[in-house]
């Protein structure tokens, strides 16, 4: 007879995963090991399917393990998306701690779902993911001995270099991920309206009145790489209120900040710059975003 851990084992793992994933994603050292990347893949393109077809069809009879596992990718592919969506809606934005959040949120409530849902049904009707008894087949299956063993030496050989093959993709799989190819090099250098959404931007103002937007940019040049922000209307510099920024970042850091300015010269579909410039070479910009702005009279 099963007991209410074995159970529940796959969900208590989930929500272990979630919990591992919020932490390397988060916080500070850990969140610039490439342990973030090995959890935050999962969490993304597994998680959510899984939890949610726990949640749908809690019987072992519903679906079988291939189906399970290929709906477990489809769905998370469908699911993060939508969450994505929704928070371009809100006050939150498209950002870092508010999709983590947001997947967290989620996948729990849907494991919660599940464990209400498995504990009204009879134990043997119950889907369960066999961790123990797959262990244990595994080393009976490697470890005893071939004279004690019922299958034959081939077969057992087999076996092994198939246990072998499995561990060699998935580090293989993990290197490939952790060690992006070296020349794959950008910056990301984004521009949202001041509610941290790509809307609502700051486009009709009157002369003297004060503009905001809210700047961002991540390093992706795998080193640590120095930026100087400035901004300019119609060719004319305008000085940043927060100060005319420089930013050193890390590789995979990012950077993101409030940008406030007061235009002083009226005019119809005028060009506003945000030139970002690298390691000091100011002889042309690195990148370079511009908003069309009518300022008029007060």
């Amino acid at each position: 007879m099963l007991n209410k851990s074995t159970i529940h084992n796959d969900i208590i793992t989930i929500i272990i995963l979630v919990i591992l994933t919020i932490v390397f994603v988060l916080v500070p050292p850990l969140n610039e090991t490439p342990i973030r990347i090995i959890l935050g893949l999962p969490m993304v393109l597994f998680i959510p399917g899984y939890s949610l077809i726990a949640a749908l069809f809690p019987k072992k009879d519903d679906l079988d393990g291939i189906e399970r596992i290929a709906l477990s990718f489809g769905l998370s592919i469908a699911v993060v998306p939508l969450i994505g969506l929704g928070l371009n809606y809100t006050p939150w934005g498209i950002r870092l701690i508010p999709i983590i959040v947001s997947l967290s949120t989620f996948t729990i409530l849907m494991c919660v779902a599940t464990i209400i849902r498995r504990s009204s049904l009879d134990e043997n009707e119950v889907f369960t993911v066999p961790f123990k008894s797959s262990l244990e087949s595994i080393k009976t299956e490697l470890l005893t001995p071939p004279e004690d063993s019922t299958r034959p030496k081939l077969d057992k050989a087999l076996s092994i270099i198939l246990v072998i093959s499995i561990i060699a993709s998935i580090a293989t799989l993990a290197y490939v991920v952790t060690t992006p190819k070296q020349g794959e090099k950008f910056t990301e250098f984004y521009v949202l309206g001041p509610n941290g959404m790509a809307d609502d931007y700051p486009t009709e103002l009157e002369k003297g009145e004060k503009g905001t937007v809210i700047i961002g940019i991540t390093n992706h040049e795998y080193e640590k790489t120095e930026y100087t922000l400035k901004m300019q209307l119609e060719n004319n510099t305008l000085p940043i209120d927060n100060n005319a920024k420089t930013i050193a970042l890390k590789h995979n850091q990012t950077w993101e900040d409030t940008l406030k300015f007061t235009p002083h010269n009226t005019g119809t579909n005028m060009k506003l710059e945000f030139l970002l410039y690298k390691d000091n070479n100011f002889t042309e910009p690195y990148r370079n975003l511009h908003l069309w702005v009518n300022v008029s009279e007060n």
